[in-house]
């Protein structure tokens, strides 16, 4: 019995350690590989904990019990045209996870809320010129995705007094948000919402939900924050948006390509604040438990917590 952590980091750097190290600390004796150096015999793994993994790489294990992601997201994963049939696919779902999610989406509402660039600028011309914010209550602010992180974004946002809308695939009513739903529901969403957040999954749905037509349709001025996948945006849509004068800023923390290419022009433009796909890291302090639950659950032939609907893609 073996668990195989397939992940775009090295073992030896200190993130990889520190999985290493909390796995073994909470199962003693466990036998742990990781990907690609220590496969061994493949007919031993009987579960993988894995973010992108090389596409056919699950298929050849032959007792896979279990696919686990190492975050919430599981498009790098779905994306496989080779995922083995029959496997459960589960998700960390993880409170620190949902936190850090939260407060980078509201640190960046914050700061287009309260114009930080504009007094940027005015602190690079040595320039005193205080102007007053709209109160939260004039600001409209959507969600694009109520699950378990734009629920709690959208709570914190009510509780600040922002004007909040939700949409979603399927109705989710919470307290002081606005619902809206579906693609009848989409269009509406967008008018109403000067800052957009999007939180969605990725699936063949919502690929390039972020285009011309959506920008179109927000309040002029407005924007957009990205703390989904990259494949939501449209990238020359959003840079038209932008350059046009439709849409004021964005800021941007995942991208169809990363690392981010030096040549995007993403890089050089003045509305575009750019993060390295730091919004919310998995924290293997907090998340282990459950996966290892997982693994134990997978092994014991028990149901699998938080696995993931394969035909809705989360």
């Amino acid at each position: 019995m073996a668990l195989l952590m397939i992940a775009p980091w090295a073992p030896e750097s200190s993130y990889g350690r520190l999985w290493a190290s909390r796995i073994r600390e909470r199962m003693p004796g466990i036998d742990l590989r990781h990907y690609p150096n220590e496969l061994g015999d493949t007919a031993e793994i009987e579960a993988a904990l894995a973010w992108m993994p090389p596409a056919g790489l699950l298929a050849s294990l032959p007792n896979l019990k279990l696919i686990h992601s190492l975050g919430m997201g599981v498009d790098s994963l779905l994306s496989d045209p080779d995922l083995p049939d029959g496997v459960p696919v589960a998700r960390v779902v993880d409170d620190d996870l949902i936190q850090r999610m939260s407060e980078y989406c509201l640190h960046a509402l914050l700061h287009y809320h309260r114009d930080a660039d504009k007094y940027d600028r005015d602190k690079a011309a040595a320039r005193w010129d205080p102007a007053m914010a709209p109160h939260a209550r004039e600001r409209r602010i959507g969600v694009m995705g109520v699950g378990a992180i734009g629920r709690d974004l959208a709570a914190k946002l009510v509780a600040l007094e922002f004007d909040v809308a939700g949409w979603s695939r399927s109705p989710k009513g919470m307290a002081g948000v606005e619902s809206f739903h579906g693609a009848d529901g989409l269009e509406p969403f967008l008018a109403r919402s000067q800052y957009v957040v999007c939180l969605l999954p990725l699936t063949p749905e919502t690929e390039g939900i972020l285009n011309a037509k959506a920008f179109a349709a927000m309040p002029k001025g407005g924007g957009i924050v990205n703390a989904a996948r990259g494949g939501h945006v449209v990238d020359a849509d959003l840079i038209a948006a932008l350059d046009g004068g439709q849409l004021a800023f964005a800021k941007l923390d995942v991208f169809r390509q990363e690392p981010l290419p030096p040549e995007h022009p993403f890089w050089a433009h003045p509305k575009i604040r750019i993060t390295p796909h730091n919004a919310g890291i998995t924290n293997p302090a907090t998340a282990v438990d459950q996966i290892l639950e997982n693994y134990r659950r997978a092994l014991a032939g028990e149901p699998i917590l938080n696995t993931v609907d394969l035909s809705r893609g989360y």
